[in-house]
């Protein structure tokens, strides 16, 4: 018998029956179904000190979505306050582990928009939610950036050092292999960046003394913010500066000079 024209067209899709009775086609057509009706996960840029640092696009995207799932939900409850967005906002921090991220994860399956906002800056850059970015990922669901304000950019963009490369190093180990990841930033070929915590900045300088105490720094703490401070020097210089002090506090991005 004669296959009909009209049948032609699906015969690669009948030749793809296998052996549960499902067509490779209706698969196809079930997972665009369901891309479709998934919701989106913005990953939306907040500012890391001045709140007129939000842009436009970040408030529509907050007002518009169904849930604001955030790192800290009083530092986004300030931003919420500030500019009238009535959105719900969720915890989803450092610990809330895979629980909190599943919980997420199907919340987007269900056609849900969340903003994933982190305590400041840009989410997943040295931030729990790398997790849940890569979660929605492999989930097949889409992921949208919001750019705007990162702590990294701003220091880099006033350090004075070349930036067409360098490496960020997010936040330093605590303890385990922290001297050795020193020793490597000191290594570097190109600018290097990172993050610390105003408790631990002298001793992290006192380590980098140690091994280099001539290395060019540029500190940035609390920039953006009311009492934004900038220090330039070696590192030494620097560390016996804080030292005067009563105590450190704020934000600290690290910029420091190559080799």
């Amino acid at each position: 018998m004669r296959t009909s024209r009209y049948l032609k067209p699906l015969l690669p899709a009948i030749r793809g029956f296998v052996s549960d009775g499902s067509f490779f086609l209706c698969q196809n057509l079930k997972k665009r179904y369901n891309k479709a009706y998934m919701g989106t996960l913005y990953v939306v840029a907040t500012p890391i000190g001045n709140l007129e640092d939000i842009t436009l696009r970040a408030l529509r995207i907050l007002k518009e979505v169904d849930l604001i799932a955030a790192e800290d939900t009083r530092t986004t409850r300030k931003l919420t306050t500030r500019f009238d967005i009535g959105t719900p906002v969720i915890a989803f921090f450092q610990h809330s582990g895979i629980v909190s991220t599943a919980s997420i994860i199907e919340k987007l399956k269900a056609g849900k928009n969340i903003a994933l906002v982190s305590e400041a800056g840009t989410p997943a850059i040295s931030d729990p939610g790398t997790a849940l970015v890569a979660a929605a990922v492999a989930a097949g669901i889409t992921v949208e950036p919001i750019p705007g304000p990162a702590a990294l950019a701003a220091a880099a963009s006033i350090s004075g050092f070349p930036v067409d490369r360098f490496a960020f190093y997010g936040f330093l180990p605590v303890k385990k292999g922290r001297q050795k990841m020193l020793a490597q930033m000191l290594a570097e070929d190109k600018t290097v960046i990172f993050y610390e915590s105003p408790h631990r900045i002298i001793k992290t300088l006192q380590q980098l003394a140690d091994l280099d105490g001539t290395r060019f720094l540029m500190i940035g703490r609390e920039l953006t913010k009311k009492f934004e401070e900038k220090l330039r020097g070696p590192v030494a210089e620097i560390m016996a500066e804080l030292k005067k002090r009563p105590a450190v506090k704020g934000e600290i991005v690290v910029v420091m000079a190559k080799k």
